[in-house]
C-alpha cells in the first residue's frame, strides 16, 4: 500500500451521526438496510444504504451512532439515493460490523 499524506487524509470527512430511521432495502440486489442519519445542525440529515444485515436489523439501528464519510458524491442505488458512506469493518466471513463510538458524541463531530 502507498502511504497517505496528512493532507490527503484530511480530505476524507468522517462524521458521527445518529440513525433516526432504518428499513429493509427490499429492492437491493444484495441484502441491505436503508438508513436516515442525523449529523447535527451544520450538516443535517443524510441517507445511506449498507449491506449490514448479517449483524443488524432495522429496529436495532434506531438511536445508535455511526461513523460515515459525508463528502463522497451522492450515489444512486436502484431507486435510492445514498448521500453518505457508513463505515464498518469486514469480518473473516465477509460480514460487516459498523464503526461506532465507544461513548456518545455530538452529532456532526469529525473524526480526529
Amino acid at each position: 500500500m502507498n502511504d497517505l499524506t496528512w493532507k490527503e487524509f484530511e480530505r476524507v470527512d468522517i462524521r458521527i451521526g445518529t440513525v433516526i430511521s432504518a428499513e429493509d432495502f427490499k429492492e437491493a440486489i444484495k441484502p441491505a438496510i436503508k438508513m436516515t442519519i442525523d449529523f447535527g445542525e451544520e450538516i443535517g440529515i443524510k441517507k445511506s444504504s449498507a449491506q449490514i444485515t448479517d449483524h443488524y436489523d432495522p429496529k436495532s439501528l434506531i438511536g445508535i451512532q455511526v461513523a460515515a464519510v459525508i463528502n463522497f458524491p451522492k450515489k444512486q442505488i436502484g431507486p435510492f439515493m445514498s448521500e453518505c458512506l457508513v463505515t464498518g469493518f469486514t469480518q473473516p466471513d465477509g460480514s460487516i460490523i459498523l464503526t461506532v463510538p465507544q461513548k456518545g458524541a455530538a452529532n456532526g463531530s469529525r473524526l480526529a
